[in-house]
């Protein structure tokens, strides 16, 4: 399987999923997600997949300043509607770090480790997206704007002659390759790209 390098290098996030021990799958619950994992699940790498990771490491870490987050006790809130823009794919990525979801998730285990409504749309926020702890009401804002990293002037020219079926496979190559330099730079720049309001 060949992909970008720059995959390896992206931190990881590590969680304690108390449902996961319960259930024999991780001892004592610990495990972590790459970025890898998220470009297999969402099939892509771009700017979108990046910030909600992005937004998910750096929220995670303001709200358990020491110690891994606990998955499936984080609400997660969205301004946007969940048909608006790219909200879906965000919420898909959030999703899958966080465990938490609308109303399709999880609905527990004799009453415990419920999962399902602990994501809200349309919710009055300014941030890109806002995490809740449920054990102690801690909350963190995550404003994301991945526009101050800019592409090559080359990828929109190129991006016509795909779309319009002309790109020969060299420019197909150079293309993805611009597009991931991009998504590479995102992450080289986080403090740029992503702001934390506790």
């Amino acid at each position: 399987m060949n992909y970008p390098k720059f995959f390896d290098t992206v931190e990881s996030i590590k969680v304690v999923d108390p449902l996961s021990n319960v259930l024999g799958a991780f001892e004592g619950g610990v495990y972590e997600f790459n970025y890898l994992e998220i470009v297999k699940a969402a099939g892509h790498s771009c700017p979108t997949v990046a910030g909600a990771y992005i937004t998910t490491l750096v929220g995670l870490k303001a709200l358990y300043p020491n110690s891994p987050a606990i998955r499936g006790e984080i609400k997660v809130e969205f301004k946007e509607s969940l048909e608006d823009g790219v909200a879906g794919v965000i919420s898909n990525v959030i999703s899958q770090i966080t465990g938490a979801t609308d109303k399709s998730g999880f609905k527990g285990l004799g009453g415990k480790f419920a999962r399902h409504s602990l994501m809200k749309f349309d919710a009055k926020i300014s941030s890109s997206v806002k995490f809740t702890r449920v054990d102690n009401g801690k909350s963190v804002d995550v404003y994301y704007d991945p526009s101050l990293v800019g592409g090559s002037p080359k990828m929109q020219p190129l991006m016509q002659k795909m779309m319009g079926g002309m790109a020969n496979p060299q420019e197909m190559r150079e293309f993805g390759e611009l597009w991931q330099d991009r998504v590479k730079r995102i992450f080289e720049n986080m403090p740029t790209v992503v702001k934390v309001i506790i």
